[in-house]
């Protein structure tokens, strides 16, 4: 195994920042701090949750941020724009229809002790998995 990026400090440190938010978005706002129904809610409730929008404007401006410190943020494309178009539609829809993301089911419900969220991300780690053994990525 060939381990080149492997940075433990930043992992964990980024893994308890994205646990502590979860946790303060839970304690000021009564509710789990999952993306994909916080980018639902915002577009199809009716109700006024400026929560929401100001949960996904602060995922916009961060990286912003960051690279305004003087950290330089990569991003390259390695398909077509519509391809990747297409792929985020289907990941939304996914998301709508599993009840959540990753990110949800792994740091929201895990913590929460949801069954369905722990059956949900041994099925996304198991399917990565498999994908690697296949494909070779």
């Amino acid at each position: 195994m060939n381990i080149i990026n492997f940075t433990p400090y930043s992992a964990l440190t980024g893994g308890l920042l994205i646990g502590f938010a979860a946790f303060i978005f839970f304690i000021f706002n009564g509710r789990l701090s999952g993306v994909s129904s916080i980018a639902s809610d915002s577009i199809i409730k009716n109700e006024n949750r400026y929560d929401n929008i100001l949960f996904l404007f602060g995922l916009i401006i961060g990286p912003i941020l960051y690279s305004l410190s003087g950290n330089k943020v990569e991003s390259v494309l390695t398909n077509s724009l519509p391809l990747i178009i297409v792929a985020g539609l289907l990941v939304g829809f996914g998301t709508k229809i599993g009840n959540g993301c990753t990110s949800g089911h792994g740091v929201c419900g895990i913590s929460r002790f949801s069954i369905r969220s722990i059956i949900a991300t041994i099925s996304f780690i198991l399917t990565g998995v498999v994908t690697v053994l296949i494909f070779g990525i």
